[in-house]
């Protein structure tokens, strides 16, 4: 999200699904010139014009480098008890004492989730951390690992901000359209990751847990106040070991099901409709859990379930990587992975709600684009043979299918 007012963001809400039909065979193409797209960290061309049309979006305050990190983003005032939020249903937590736990919870997460990418990778790559905070209140800690020995690129970004939402932005980072015309003041935080390891048999994910809150001061027009939580964890493969989907998937399940025995299937289907590549017909990957808008039970409960699931990352992807991190591969199975990585960057860039929101409230461009991978590729009119291990790959992106 990946994965957003900086790194929150690589996941926000529900786009209508169609279903689609089934896939033309071919045989597979030679792949033996190839040529692969690499993206470097990414920043905007700094021309009159572009600056003109960055100032008009931007709702939060530039961002400084900072040499350490500290205690709390949050502002003095969020200790000072601050008045609960509202909503549909009732709530016994205050507003400052639920960003102040989400804070913890998602630094905590940043940690041991990082912590554990390092020690899978064995080839002494380290995280590249960046420390930022701005002059109003908020900051975030961006943490890149690129070209390590297992992994091409994995980033982990956690981020509390505040700030103003233009009405574009407000569309952006929630499904109602109940809002009024005007600025939004808004307070985000979450933690945003996507990891791409090198080995086309290891399968990249993406999870993303935040906390968002809105106002509307008298004397401010905007929508009126509300909080929710969103999220989500998904595998993307580009080749499919069973075994490890129906492991993936059974431990989002035992997550949802220590709350809700009707969250897993509700957050299974909202992933398969929300990762979905509209233009392609197909889904970004095999799916996993996600969920937005979520304030209808209570906000102590929907903070521990998203700890809870924050907290499942590691036993859900680390020992899948273990398993294939060292499998042989071919030229063949590199390339299918960057074509695979090609729906990945098309996904983030074009539906991606995180995305849009980054960029329309002037977040940190290299914590929004953090999710997209080192290299991908686009081939003219690609088709796998029918019945190979890619073309199964892509029948279950095209038809989603129950794992457990």
């Amino acid at each position: 999200m990946s994965p957003a007012a900086t790194a929150i963001v690589s996941s926000f809400t529900l786009f209508p699904i169609k279903s689609s039909s089934s896939i033309t065979s071919t045989k597979t193409k030679s792949l033996s010139n190839k040529t692969f797209l690499r993206f470097p960290s990414l920043s905007f061309n700094k021309t009159p014009n572009h600056i003109l049309t960055i100032r008009s979006a931007v709702s939060i305050e530039k961002e400084t480098p900072e040499t350490e990190r500290p205690h709390t983003f949050l502002r003095e005032s969020d200790d000072d008890g601050a008045p609960s939020s509202s909503s549909s249903s009732s709530s016994s937590s205050s507003s400052s004492s639920v960003r102040s736990r989400f804070e913890k919870m998602i630094r905590e997460a940043q940690d041991s989730v990082c912590e554990a990418i390092e020690g899978v990778d064995g080839g002494g790559a380290k995280f590249k951390e960046d420390v930022w905070s701005r002059p109003g209140g908020g900051g975030g800690i961006s943490r890149v690992l690129q070209d390590g020995a297992v992994w091409e690129k994995a980033g982990v970004n956690v981020s509390v901000v505040y700030g103003v939402m233009p009405p574009e932005a407000y569309r952006a980072a929630t499904a109602s359209a109940q809002q009024k015309p005007g600025p939004v003041p808004f307070f985000a935080a979450g933690i945003s990751s996507v990891l791409h390891p090198k080995n086309p048999f290891a399968p990249t994910l993406h999870f993303n847990y935040r906390y968002f809150e809105t106002d509307a001061p008298k004397d401010v027009p905007g929508a009126p106040r509300q909080w929710w939580f969103g999220g989500g964890t998904d595998l993307t493969p580009a080749y499919i070991f069973e075994e490890d989907v129906k492991h993936f998937h059974s431990v989002q399940k035992s997550t949802c099901d220590k709350f809700d025995p009707t969250f897993y299937p509700r957050f299974k289907k909202w992933c398969d409709d929300y990762f979905y590549i509209k233009h392609r017909g197909e889904r970004r990957g095999l799916g996993g859990i996600f969920f937005d808008d979520l304030n209808d039970y209570d906000q102590g409960m929907l903070l521990s379930f998203a700890t809870e699931c924050a907290n499942s990352v590691v036993p859900a992807y680390i020992p899948i990587i273990e398993k294939r991190k060292d499998i042989p591969f071919t030229d063949q199975h590199k390339a299918w992975q960057q074509l695979r990585r090609g729906r990945y960057v098309e996904f983030n860039l074009v539906y991606d709600r995180g995305t849009t929101f980054g960029l329309k409230t002037g977040g940190r461009i290299e914590s929004i684009l953090v999710s997209l991978p080192l290299t991908a590729r686009w081939e003219y009119d690609h088709k796998p043979e029918e019945g190979s291990e890619e073309w199964k790959l892509l029948d279950a992106c095209i038809n989603p299918k129950e794992w457990i």
